[in-house]
């Protein structure tokens, strides 16, 4: 099997730390559906690093973590000319983090946060289209995937409550 590179994505370097972190390790750079791989790397960072820290800990790093994920997607949209490319899925990243919030123990509850961002990150309904429509650069790009993130948050949670 050959796996091809989109030529824009040429213009990307590997060795910039933004670029690298814009692309989420290199899991943007699937020929095939880069959000869903972009959203499935976040998983191991949870389960090894973020499910660790209290709240207000956890937090505090989803906050530094959009602010650096502003930077690098404008960066790495800059290198690559297009405001949204498909390879950028920092974005992705923060949206499955916050779509695991106070997460209940359990792969179940991770498949379900899973699927429910992937929903509304794909799906895009409003408000979520309006802010991926409406906003540019770098906090553009992030923001339509962290109302996708609030939005599977509060199924997750509303989900908990119920059963």
């Amino acid at each position: 099997m050959r796996i091809t590179i989109k030529p824009e994505l040429y213009r990307l370097s590997v060795r910039n730390p933004l670029h690298w972190l814009a692309v989420g390790f290199g899991s943007g750079l699937s020929p095939k559906a880069p959000g869903t791989f972009g959203s499935l790397a976040a998983i191991p960072f949870y389960y090894l690093f973020l499910q660790w820290f209290s709240l207000p800990a956890y937090l505090v790093i989803l906050v530094v973590a959009f602010f650096l994920g502003v930077w690098a997607c404008r960066s790495a949209a800059n290198a690559i000319g297009e405001h949204d490319h498909g390879a950028i899925v920092w974005d992705e990243f923060i949206g499955m983090w916050i779509a695991c919030i106070a997460l209940p123990s359990g792969i179940v509850w991770m498949l379900f946060a899973f699927i429910a961002f992937r929903f509304f990150d794909i799906l895009k309904p409003w408000p979520i289209r309006w802010f991926d429509e409406n906003l540019s650069g770098g906090f553009g790009i992030m923001m339509d995937d962290v109302i996708a993130g609030i939005a599977a948050l509060c199924v997750v949670q509303l989900a908990y409550f119920i059963f």
